[in-house]
């Protein structure tokens, strides 16, 4: 991305860092092109300032920094933000910004923080595409919010795996971007009994725990006969299903997580947010 200003001033010298600093750049940091060269005159008659054009072209990362300064200065925030190149990437940089009023750039769930990312993205590939160079990742932070969310999420997974291995049931969490769900399912794989996968679409994209039961060790006795099952009535199956597992209307099927009776059982245990 180029921005150009065009300055004059007494020598060309000057004339250059007055247009960086209109740039928002160090003089080491831009071109210039002398457009008309200064002259003295004679006797203070006649001088003429130097005219330069200076050109200031901005890596891909120093873009989307200057976008993030742009919303937080528009937005009238008390805050700071500041790139670095992430380890492992070449071309992938994280933007942390820090400050009291930071936080109000999070949103519900991180909403707000994932859309600015996006945008920041935007900004700084705009030309990639032109230029044919390679595109530029960019991580966006607001007071180490992604890692605490992390953490919040694998313990979910954790508390929710138990709930599906103690029920026997299928639990469906609320929609989750493609971020937390990867989260979701790399927690879940190292817990036995319980398998994930994703179903829904876009925006309702979200994350089910699916109990796989245990393995049998023994064959499978053939000798008794099937017990009969007779249906209760609905009012006597709902009074019984906290007490009788037994039941298969408490137990069929894909039953998800808004499973009354599970959410009533468990709704002391569920003290983390998401």
């Amino acid at each position: 991305m180029k921005q150009e200003v065009t300055v004059t001033g007494k020598t060309v010298e000057a004339a250059v860092a007055a247009g960086a600093e209109q740039l928002g750049a160090s003089a080491s940091s831009v071109t210039y092109e002398v457009l008309e060269a200064p002259k003295k005159g004679f006797l203070g008659f006649g001088e003429t300032p130097a005219r330069v054009r200076v050109v200031l072209t901005s890596s891909p990362e120093m873009t989307a920094l200057s976008f993030i300064k742009t919303v937080i200065s528009d937005m009238g925030i008390q805050a700071e933000a500041a790139v670095s190149g992430l380890p492992g990437g070449k071309r992938e940089y994280l933007i942390r910004v820090t400050g009291e009023d930071a936080s109000v750039l999070i949103g519900h769930h991180g909403e707000t923080l994932d859309a600015l990312q996006y945008l920041a993205n935007l900004a700084a590939n705009r030309h990639a595409a032109e230029t044919e160079e390679e595109y530029t990742r960019i991580a966006l932070d607001v007071g180490d919010y992604r890692a605490k969310r992390e953490e919040t999420l694998r313990r979910l997974a954790r508390r929710m795996a138990e709930k599906a291995l103690k029920y026997r049931k299928n639990i469906t969490l609320e929609p989750m971007n493609p971020y937390e769900r990867r989260i979701i399912h790399s927690e879940v794989q190292n817990i036995a009994g319980v398998t994930t996968s994703s179903t829904g679409a876009d925006n309702n994209r979200r994350v089910v725990i699916y109990y796989e039961g245990e393995r049998r060790t023994s064959p499978v006795k053939t000798s008794e006969a099937p017990k009969e099952y007779r249906p209760y009535p609905k009012n006597k199956i709902q009074k019984r299903a906290r007490f009788d597992e037994s039941l298969p209307e408490y137990h069929a099927g894909d039953a998800l997580s808004e499973d009354a009776e599970i959410d009533r059982a468990e709704a002391a245990e569920d003290t983390d947010e998401i």
